[in-house]
């Protein structure tokens, strides 16, 4: 059984609802498991637990706060449910290595420039290219401003796009040899604005003439529209004749799309795969040559 729209569901209710009182019973209950499955199965789906996911969300719009607004310390503390200036600050340095006081007033200098470091930068983000049927249409870049963990996340957005048909991506490709024979997942977080089309991860696997042996776009699961950060993933079979697997997010139409926290694992058979099978689309011989039928 696939967790996955569960998952997502309850982390819709966990990005609404930070600035409330979120406990694993609540937040099970919401998802109507007992708190001890779902801890299992959020953390098998997520990488970390509830408690942890809540924690690091409430620090990281903290540190947004800190950043780009003039909110006092402890009311930003106290609007995440943090009992204390004094527990906030211990949670804070756990993530950033610094006090909420020393990060507003170091990271809001170096920030001074940022939209100027963003325009010189964009398209130059290392390891990641820009490509797609309309790339031109498009910028990627880095978003120190909003992002799921951390410090930045990563952006694709639309510019001049005419049509829904023109779609851009920000990927990364790489040799397949040490996922030979595995089963892969990629998974990370997604955050949308106003696309009209669809976004969403892809990954593809190539042999060494560049036919696809295994691919998912996220076609049948698209994402659209405006919605808050949340999980996703991809799983796909590494055949024995891999030998390139290429990965990123995809825009198609106008919007704008952030992406965080990537990570692949290999996951046994017990998982299933995403790959779209287009097999089924293939007829056995030639139908309705006349268009009589």
């Amino acid at each position: 059984m696939s967790y996955s729209p569960i998952i997502q569901e309850t982390i819709e209710y966990i990005e609404k609802n930070l600035h409330e009182e979120l406990t694993l019973e609540n937040t099970a209950q919401h998802a109507g498991f007992s708190k001890f499955h779902y801890h299992r199965i959020f953390q098998k789906e997520v990488g970390v637990t509830v408690s942890e996911y809540i924690r690091y969300r409430r620090i990281a719009n903290a540190a947004n706060l800190l950043l780009y607004s003039d909110e006092k310390i402890i009311d930003i503390a106290l609007y995440y449910r943090f009992e204390s200036q004094e527990s906030f600050t211990r949670s804070f340095k756990k993530y950033y290595q610094l006090p909420p006081g020393q990060y507003r007033k170091i990271m809001s200098k170096l920030t001074i420039q940022r939209e100027e470091v963003m325009l010189k930068n964009e398209q130059l983000i290392n390891g990641w290219q820009l490509s797609g049927s309309h790339p031109f249409n498009y910028k990627m870049g880095i978003d120190r401003e909003i992002f799921h963990k951390g410090k930045a996340s990563g952006f694709l957005k639309s510019v001049t796009v005419e049509s829904h048909n023109e779609f851009a991506t920000m990927m990364q490709q790489f040799k397949a040899d040490k996922f030979v024979g595995k089963r892969l997942k990629l998974s990370g977080f997604l955050k949308s604005q106003d696309v009209n089309g669809f976004c969403g991860f892809w990954m593809r696997v190539d042999d060494s003439l560049g036919d696809v042996l295994q691919f998912d776009n996220m076609g049948d699961r698209p994402i659209v529209g405006n919605n808050e950060w949340n999980h996703y993933s991809i799983v796909l079979d590494v055949p024995e004749n891999s030998a390139v697997i290429a990965f990123g997010v995809l825009l198609s139409g106008n919007g704008k799309v952030w992406i965080d926290e990537l990570k692949f694992e290999e996951v046994d058979e017990r998982i299933p795969t995403t790959n779209l099978d287009f097999s089924g689309y293939l007829l056995d011989e030639p139908t309705n040559l006349s268009f009589e039928e």
